[in-house]
């Protein structure tokens, strides 16, 4: 995973690295972002229409083993699941394509983002950090909120907690391209969907549950019963804007079914592998390449800056 040549990105991923760790603490040998979260396996199936829209090979292999990493939102290893700063949750998958040959798709819950660039996503960290309980009104960052209408779409979007990891949808917010065998490249968008359904709690009935109860459940569900997603792509039409995250396409897009991804085993040893893995948001295989979006490039920064980080940690 090559760090960015741009050093205005390295730069600004730098800054949103400690603004993270500002804000959630800083915690040795974790994440700045989804720090709490479960490592499981299991195995990738694609369809004739993936293999029909890309070259890549998880796309055209019989079956492509993977990694899945449910988790958390924010930088606090041990936040409850039951705490709502906890949401989005996220879910990043690594298709295992050879010895030290990967590509991987983070997705979160919430199908929005509150902003298109890294600048943009710095100014928002700073701002709720200057914000803490009991500030005075407008708090910046109600002032940025109602400034930036994206932002304000991702903070009001209902954020209900699943009854588990494998009963909530996830969604990449960037779009990629895929590439077929005579060159033509499509726009699309992924989607998580699970094949258990859509299942969220009530308040009430989420008070009542523990504090890893997502956790401790998505680690006896894949040993005792395999479950599954379907990879989605949603497909861009022409005109659609494919280099903003805050722009979201019309729900009449066409969907295709890429696949199914079944997930059967917990990493044994899987906070020391949890440690040393970094998931990569720009794919780097044939068949697959990030479109403009400059959220991709920044991301990758992130996660190679606090990846390294971690490692070096005790």
């Amino acid at each position: 995973m090559p760090f960015p040549s741009d050093e205005t990105i390295v730069a600004t991923a730098g800054d949103l690295v400690a603004e993270m760790q500002g804000l959630f603490g800083k915690h040795p040998g974790f994440r700045p972002a989804h720090a709490k979260g479960t490592l499981l396996s299991g195995s990738f199936k694609p369809t004739p229409e993936a293999a029909a829209l890309s070259i890549a090979p998880h796309f055209n292999n019989a079956s492509t083993p993977i990694l899945v990493r449910f988790s958390n939102s924010t930088g606090i290893p041990n936040i409850p699941d039951t705490d709502h700063h906890a949401e989005p949750r996220g879910i990043a998958v690594r298709f295992t394509l050879g010895d030290r040959v990967h590509t991987d798709i983070i997705s979160h819950s919430t199908p929005f983002f509150p902003v298109r660039t890294g600048a943009e996503f710095l100014e928002f960290f700073k701002a709720i950090k200057a914000s803490p309980d009991g500030a005075p009104a407008p708090t910046p960052v109600q002032k940025f909120v109602m400034s930036h209408p994206s932002a304000l779409a991702f903070v009001k979007a209902p954020k209900p907690s699943p009854t588990s990891f494998a009963k909530e949808p996830y969604f990449s917010v960037t779009a990629f391209k895929l590439i077929d065998k005579a060159g033509k490249e499509t726009y699309i968008r992924y989607q998580f969907v699970p094949e258990l359904g859509v299942e969220t709690l009530s308040d009430e009935d989420l008070a009542a549950k523990g504090a890893n109860y997502l956790q401790d459940e998505i680690k006896e569900r894949a040993v005792s019963t395999p479950f599954s997603f379907k990879l989605l792509a949603q497909v861009a039409e022409e005109g659609d804007t494919v280099d903003d995250a805050t722009v979201h396409w019309s729900e009449s897009r066409k969907l295709v079914h890429l696949g199914t991804l079944t997930v059967n085993a917990v990493v044994p040893d899987g906070e020391k592998e949890s440690k040393y893995i970094i998931f990569d948001p720009i794919p780097r295989v044939a068949g697959v390449e990030p479109s403009a979006d400059p959220l991709l490039e920044m991301r990758a920064a992130v996660y190679l800056l606090s990846g390294r980080q971690r490692r070096a940690a005790p």
